[in-house]
């Protein structure tokens, strides 16, 4: 008895443990990107920085407003295309498809969560490139392509995190829907789907979170140039791309700056976060 209760104790303490030391870790590094930005945005100022539309860092000018778009253009167009092909395969999944397809089409979708983002990248240039330039003209690199590729890197999460929410669905909302005459479709658009409602968004942000914060795929196909997106098939850079592009040569305030973007990045991110938390929070309270 002795034993059990020191083995509890223990357990939860190192628990305890663990947590903390995890949330002062992450503490120390935001405190830590935000110390190091603070010279851009004092130098630059604040509004300037976030609204420029100019990044010469040769000539001292460090606007972002260029980043911010494309960051935004990219997630907003992977989303349009995941959140259908996403709601849509993990119905496939959940309910219609037999039991051997499935279980294929389970394993293919698994494997492709686990692909590195380069290889994706290289994809990206060796068919979406190409085809969008021999299509469309120009280089081939830009925002769609970087759309197709975080699309294939974004859709297989949505895929799996929503058929798991479809699939947890209580039996009884299913099997009362048909007993009062409902058809099979008309229960999945109209019951399950509504009950699943909160995984399913908590899903979708979760991609979205990925699309904004990736990297070395979208410098591969995006064509970095730090510039205002007039279509989508202008280049852009992201967020992510501007610091993983220059933070090796960058130094005094470009460096500063660099990581001042990482600080409006860790931002959006937390809004994301912030947003898959009262979507969750709605859902328990729907329930």
């Amino acid at each position: 008895m002795v034993s059990r209760y020191f083995t509890d104790r223990l357990a939860k303490r190192s628990i305890t443990l663990l947590g903390v030391s995890s949330i002062l870790i992450m503490g120390l590094i935001v405190v830590f990107i935000v110390h190091e930005g603070m010279p851009a945005f004092r130098e630059v100022g604040l509004f300037n920085f976030i609204f420029g539309t100019e990044w010469r860092p040769s000539n001292g000018q460090f606007g972002i407003w260029t980043m911010i778009l494309g960051s935004v253009a990219v997630t907003l167009g992977t989303l349009v295309l995941v959140l259908p092909l996403g709601i849509g395969c993990a119905i496939l999944l959940a309910e219609l498809a037999p039991f051997r397809i499935r279980s294929v089409l389970r394993i293919i979708v698994e494997t492709i969560v686990g692909i590195p983002s380069v290889v994706h990248g290289l994809v990206g240039m060796a068919l979406f490139v190409p085809f969008i330039r021999n299509t469309f003209g120009g280089s081939g690199y830009g925002i769609l392509p970087a759309i197709l590729v975080l699309t294939a890197m974004v859709l297989p999460t949505v895929v799996s995190i929503t058929e798991d929410n479809i699939r947890s669905v209580p039996g009884g909302y299913k099997e009362g829907s048909l007993a009062l005459g409902a058809t099979h479709w008309q229960t999945i658009w109209h019951v399950q789907l509504p009950a699943a409602r909160s995984g399913i968004g908590a899903a979708i942000v979760l991609g979205v979170g990925r699309a904004v914060g990736e990297t070395m795929a979208m410098i591969m196909v995006i064509g970095n140039s730090p510039v205002v997106p007039h279509s989508i098939l202008s280049q852009a850079r992201t967020l992510t791309g501007n610091i993983a592009v220059e933070i090796m040569y960058a130094t005094g305030l470009h460096e500063s700056a660099l990581f001042a973007t990482g600080v409006v990045l860790l931002v959006l991110i937390m809004i994301i976060n912030s947003c898959a938390f009262i979507l969750a929070r709605k859902g328990k309270s729907y329930a």
